[in-house]
């Protein structure tokens, strides 16, 4: 459910002031935990370390991204991959390292 339009966007304040107090070429990393917050064009040009539960994910906010939130430039998943029947195909026709080889046995 999305806010209510009356109100506005959910800006957070103290965001804003580090934005405000840095200058526009300043490469400093803003660390940020409310990932709910909507980017505004202030924001644009500067590099937000996103929390995603774990660490802060580094975000550079460009044009696009006003109007969007800043959690969905911080993935709090990581992806390893798919499984069943096609993932073991591709694994089997894939080579072997050569750590993984089986010693040869008695003959």
């Amino acid at each position: 459910m999305s806010r209510s339009s009356k109100k506005g966007p959910y800006i957070n304040e103290r965001i804003l002031a580090k934005v405000r107090k840095l200058k526009p070429n300043d490469r400093t990393v803003i660390k940020v935990w409310d990932r709910a917050a909507s980017i505004t064009p202030e924001m644009v040009g500067f590099t937000f370390g996103v929390h995603n539960g774990r660490q802060h994910t580094p975000v550079n906010v460009v044009e696009n991204m006003v109007g969007h939130k800043l959690g969905e430039f911080s993935p709090t998943r990581k992806f390893t991959g798919h499984s069943g029947k096609m993932a073991k195909e591709q694994s089997k026709g894939a080579p072997a390292p050569a750590s993984a080889a089986k010693p040869a046995g008695r003959k």
